[in-house]
This record gives structure tokens, sequence and C-alpha cells, in this order.
């Protein structure tokens, strides 16, 4: 499969650059200075505000990835801005697939709850929560593409890759001890296997341990 993936300088980006590579995939990692050290694959500069570029790199690959997020100065309410822009992008194109990194905050935990709301869900994370939830919105509305929403548990680190997870619509993954953990290098497996097998069409999976 050749991969475009979107947000490849980043921490979970360049994990799942590194899964797509290892399973003999090729990749052309978008950044926004398209400079990204000791990468294994073709790197490119692109602006993910911006549907025209999204649309002429997009051409000639099989599926789109993004593992986007504000980096640097940029404002939380570039994610749903940058989600508007994937999709209108893929729209001027024949690719009709994506898969995309979401956020936790969105999840469910309980009845009409959901884990943003909870009162341990940290007061200075809750406006990138709301702007992940804001991109899921605009998301969960496209039928004319084949997407699926990957999210993570609460808590998402560096750390060994198992090459196992557990899984869950919509619902945090927690063990049964409450916690909600998932190694980056495992999030990237779930990520790839669904990019491989899209079991998951027009879905918010939850990931985690």
């Amino acid at each position: 499969m050749n991969v475009l993936l979107l947000g490849a300088s980043g921490r979970i980006g360049q994990r799942i650059a590194n899964e797509l590579l290892e399973r003999g995939h090729e990749v052309t990692g978008v950044s926004r200075s398209g400079e990204i050290d000791d990468a294994d694959f073709k790197a490119v500069a692109g602006d993910a505000t911006d549907p025209a570029k999204i649309a002429e790199l997009a051409e000639g690959h099989d599926a789109v990835a993004s593992a986007l997020g504000p980096s640097g100065g940029e404002g939380v309410e570039i994610v749903p801005e940058m989600a508007e822009a994937l999709i209108e992008g893929l729209r001027q194109t024949d690719v009709d697939r994506f898969v995309w990194t979401g956020g936790a905050g969105g999840l469910n935990v309980g009845p009409d709850t959901q884990v943003v709301e909870t009162d341990e869900f940290p007061d200075e994370l809750v406006p990138l929560a709301e702007a992940h939830i804001d991109a899921w919105e605009v998301i969960r509305e496209v039928d004319d593409l084949q997407w699926s929403y990957i999210a993570p548990p609460a808590q998402i680190e560096p750390g060994e890759r198992t090459g196992e997870y557990r899984t869950a619509e919509g619902q945090l993954v927690a063990s049964e001890d409450g916690e909600s953990y998932i190694s980056m290098e495992d999030f990237a497996v779930a990520f790839v296997d669904e990019l491989e097998n899209s079991d998951e069409i027009h879905t918010q999976l939850a990931v985690g341990y």
C-alpha cells in the first residue's frame, strides 16, 4: 500500500511510519517544513489546512493516514480545521480511504458521560479535547469517504511494541482496575491494522490494553 502520512514528524506519526515501513508499505511523510530527521521514507512539505495541497499530495496514494495535531504556537482550533481540509481535499481526488488519529476526551465512560466531562480530566487539556471532539463531529458526518477514527486511551506514552491491544466502539478502553493506557508503539499497531484491514469503516474506534 502507498500511504500518505500527515503529521509524520510527531511522536505518534513517527511510530505509525515505522509500523507501515516494517510491514512493507510505501510512505510519503508530510510535515509543515518537510524536514524530518532520519526519515526512512520520502518526506515532503505540506500545509494540512490547505485542501488543494492535500489533494495534490494525496494523488497516486492508496490511503491517507493522519497523526495531525497542533504544533509549535498553533492553537487547538486548527484540529477541526485540518479535518475539514482533509475531507475537502480527498473529495478532489480518487483517494477515498483515510484513518484519523483522534483524542480520548470524546470517548464515553458511562451513560451520556464523556472522558472530558469527568472530574479526573485535567483542566488544561480541556481545550484540546474539545477541539478533537469538534474534529470528530466533522468526520462523523462524512458518508462519501471510507474513514476510520482511532482514539487512544487516557494515557499514551512511548514504550514497548507488544502487538497486543483491545478495542471498543466509542468507549474508553480501560483495565479492570481502571487503568487506561497504551504505548505509542502499540497504538501504531492498532492504527495500521485498521488501515490495512478496513474492519471499522465509519467508526470511532477506541484502543488500549
